[in-house]
Parts: C-alpha cells; sequence; structure tokens
C-alpha cells in the first residue's frame, strides 16, 4: 500500500467552533469537503494532499489519514486488527513511532490502555516480519498512529501531521496567557478583515493577532516556519515532492500593497517579544509597532479593523479591577475608532458589559477551555439614525 499515492478518507481536526473557518480554508485550496463537524471536517485524498494542507492550514490541528476502520468492543479486538494490517508497507525500517487516541469506549478508563493496546500490535507485527523490534516513545517527533475509537467504531489513522498544526511555528517567546495561533487565524477569518484595509490591535501582547494579519496580508503559509511532520518519516516519502510545495509557498508570498498594521502594548517587554516573534514569522517589517496605552493607539482612515484580546479576570487580573479597563475601550472605539469594525475577544461575558456598546454579534470560541465570545462592534462614522427634519417655529 503506497499511502502516497492511495486515495482514502482524510479527516482534519480543528479545536471546538473553529470548523466553519477551517472549511473556508480547504476549499480555498481547492478540495470538496464531504462532511463538517464541531471539531473538523472529512473529505478524500491521499498523504499527497496531506503534505499541501499540513503546510498551508492557519486553523486545523491534525490532518489524519484513514488506514482502517472496523468494530472492536474491547481492548483485545484493537489490539487484533492492528497486529493483522501490513505495517512493513508503511514503515521503514529502522523507524520511531508514537501512539494517540480518542478513546470512548465503556471497556476503557485510560485512553493510554488503548494507545498500549495498538503500540503492541503494531510491535508484534513488525517483530515477526522483519525480526526486529522499532522504537517507540511518547514524543511526536517520528510516525504517528491515531485511533479513533468511539462505542464499537473503531477508525486507524496516520496523523500526518506530528506536533499540532495550531502553532505556525514562529513564536519563540509566548508571553502571558498567550492566544494559540490557529485560534487567532480563526478569529481574523470570522471578522471577514479584507486583508488590505488597516488592522489595529491594542494590548498586542505577543503579538500574535497582529502577526497572524501580516501573514495573511502577505500570504505566507504556516509550511515556512516548520521544518518536521509525521509524514516525512513514512516508508516512500519522496522529499522533491515537500521541496515543490515549499517553493509554491514561497513563490505566493506577496509583498506589495500591504496594509497598515499597528499593535500597541503598555508593557516594553511584551512590545520587545512581540517585534521578535514578528521577525521570526518574517513580516517585523509589516507591523507599526509602539509602547503605549492602548487608548492612544494610533487609528489610520476607516475602513478597516480593530481587534483586541483584553484580560479575562479568570487567570491573569480580578474582574472588578478590569472594569474600569472595559468601559475604556468601549470609549477608545466609540471616539477613535469611527468608520471601523470592533472586535473584543473575551471570555469574560460579565466584564463585556462594561464597554457600553451593543455587540452587532457575538461569534462563539474556545481559547483553551475557557468559553470566549468574539464581539463584533460596527462603528459608524457619524450618527446611524437619519437626521430629524428641522421644526419651524414662530417667534
Amino acid at each position: 500500500m503506497n499511502v502516497f499515492t492511495t486515495t482514502s478518507g482524510i479527516t482534519i481536526t480543528a479545536h471546538k467552533r473553529i470548523a466553519p473557518y477551517l472549511q473556508q480554508e480547504v476549499q480555498q485550496l481547492g478540495y470538496t469537503v464531504e462532511e463538517t463537524f464541531v471539531t473538523g471536517l472529512r473529505l478524500r485524498g491521499t498523504v499527497a494532499d496531506c503534505i499541501r494542507l499540513n503546510l498551508n492550514l492557519r486553523c486545523a490541528s491534525q490532518v489524519l489519514y484513514s488506514l482502517k476502520q472496523f468494530t472492536a468492543s474491547k481492548a483485545d479486538d484493537i489490539y487484533n486488527v492492528v497486529r493483522s494490517f501490513a505495517w512493513e508497507a508503511i514503515l521503514p525500517e529502522p523507524c520511531y513511532f508514537s501512539v494517540t487516541s480518542n478513546v470512548s469506549n465503556p471497556t476503557i478508563n485510560n485512553s493510554l490502555f488503548a494507545n498500549l493496546r495498538v503500540k503492541d500490535g503494531i510491535v508484534d507485527r513488525l517483530r515477526d516480519e522483519r525480526g526486529v523490534r522499532p522504537t517507540t516513545g511518547s514524543e511526536l517527533s517520528g510516525i504517528v498512529v491515531h485511533l479513533f475509537w468511539k462505542q464499537d467504531h473503531a477508525e486507524l489513522f496516520l496523523d500526518t501531521s506530528g506536533d499540532s498544526l495550531a502553532r505556525h511555528g514562529y513564536r519563540k517567546i509566548p508571553g502571558l496567557a498567550p492566544m494559540l495561533e490557529g485560534l487567532a487565524a480563526a478569529t481574523i477569518f470570522a471578522s471577514g478583515w479584507d486583508a488590505r484595509s488597516p488592522f489595529v490591535n491594542p494590548m498586542c501582547g505577543s503579538g500574535t493577532l497582529a502577526i497572524e494579519a501580516a501573514l495573511m496580508a502577505t500570504n505566507r503559509r504556516p509550511g515556512l516556519y516548520r521544518s518536521n511532520y509525521a509524514f516525512m518519516h513514512l516508508m516512500g516519502f519522496d522529499a522533491q515532492v515537500l521541496q515543490a510545495e515549499q517553493a509554491l509557498l514561497n513563490a505566493q508570498i506577496n509583498n506589495e500593497n500591504i496594509p497598515t498594521i499597528i499593535a500597541t502594548d503598555n508593557n516594553p517587554r511584551a512590545i520587545e517579544n512581540a517585534q521578535k516573534n514578528a521577525e521570526a514569522a518574517g513580516v517585523a517589517e509589516r507591523i507599526r509597532f509602539s509602547v503605549c496605552d492602548f487608548a492612544d493607539t494610533p487609528v489610520p482612515e476607516a475602513p478597516g479593523v480593530m481587534m483586541i484580546n483584553p484580560e479575562y479576570g479568570e487567570r491573569l487580573g480580578e474582574a472588578a479591577a478590569l472594569e474600569a479597563t472595559y468601559a475604556r475601550i468601549g470609549d477608545f472605539m466609540k471616539q477613535q475608532c469611527k468608520g471601523y469594525m470592533g472586535y473584543v475577544f473575551t471570555g469574560n461575558l460579565e466584564l463585556a458589559k462594561k464597554i457600553g456598546l451593543k455587540a452587532k454579534r457575538r461569534i462563539e470560541f474556545y481559547n483553551s477551555t475557557i468559553d470566549c465570545r468574539l464581539l463584533e462592534y460596527e462603528l459608524y462614522a457619524g450618527s446611524k439614525r437619519e437626521p430629524r427634519p428641522a421644526v419651524e417655529t414662530t417667534i
């Protein structure tokens, strides 16, 4: 079985509530999505397609290539099917592999036991076929086999990604409570930003939102920043295929007509770290960084997008202390962002009430395990209401 040329099911996972933006990305790459679900989507293709998907997707977590679907009621069923599979046609010699899983079965109370049965099946098969025991471990630095097992339905995948694609690889200094790069990209997609009008990011922290905006504006893809994927360790991998895809990524970079992107923070260390992250991403010259209070952030002429990710009072500060900050965010949007679309990403809807503006949309996200909203505000340049006709008076 040559997985690089054999068509099978491909499942692309993403963090909860990000699937709509992942679907948008996949379709823009020319693929047909067969099904979308809460944490991802499905399509069909080869591992060669998985290479392209891994390098291009901003919102994805893992790209999984299906090897086999089967029925399993207990862990021994998993082992028997795994041991009967021709791993010698996929895993080279020597090789290192790891096992991950998503398990919901009444006979299993620890998914690590399911992982162990998969590992045992692969090891026993290869020892029988080759007389050599492969190396295994928990680090996702080589081949990764993934088991999905829900009730009696089981499916074996090759995780062609390895480490999560949601970490784009350029951010060397994360800072406090950072927003994951894949989530940042999804929030920008959700805003509908056209990548040509100004993008303003006060309270930028480690700079993730501004950097992701600059990456979109210059059409830089995550594959430019990563050197190791799980697919690279499979039998039959052709480095020239990867090199050709990487060449396409470089060729499509656009450095013309880049919009104004502004990132500010009142912490000099945060700005220093954000600049270093932007340098690693190759977009430092595309972002105007400055140290200032968020309310002093320069706002270019409208229209544009202003996006801010303030503290939630969950991890970094007490909610009561942040009420005045949220009220000032509302004042900043009303007074200085006229004609813009304003976005506030928060995990505290009680604090969001202090903004004092009515959100046009409340877009649901999760930041790790925190239930969050991206609040959208249409900030009119003038009054939304039509002016009242003048009333004639007599003196």
